[in-house]
């Protein structure tokens, strides 16, 4: 049996930038800003019933367990992508 370490960033609330987004797939990356790892994430996992993420906004997530691991959760949009 393998042995996994959770990072230090579990369960906090985290700022990122949506670095990927597939709207086809349904999900995408977001780099963490304080930390520099890249989380994926699920389109279910964004929160307000919002259901896509545009590339470059701005988020706040958790790094929470998924069906793949550890992942993004809980991501709230906090802005758009500069223009």
């Amino acid at each position: 049996m393998a042995v996994v370490s959770i990072p230090a960033s579990f369960g906090s609330v985290r700022p990122g930038v949506v670095q990927a987004f597939d709207d086809h797939v349904g999900a995408g990356t977001v780099r963490d800003e304080l930390d520099g790892t890249e989380w994926w994430f699920h389109c279910t996992s964004i929160a307000g019933g919002r259901r896509t993420a545009p590339i470059g906004a701005t988020v706040w997530f958790r790094v929470t367990t998924g069906p793949t691991g550890l992942e993004a959760g809980d991501v709230e949009v906090r802005t758009a992508p500069p223009a």
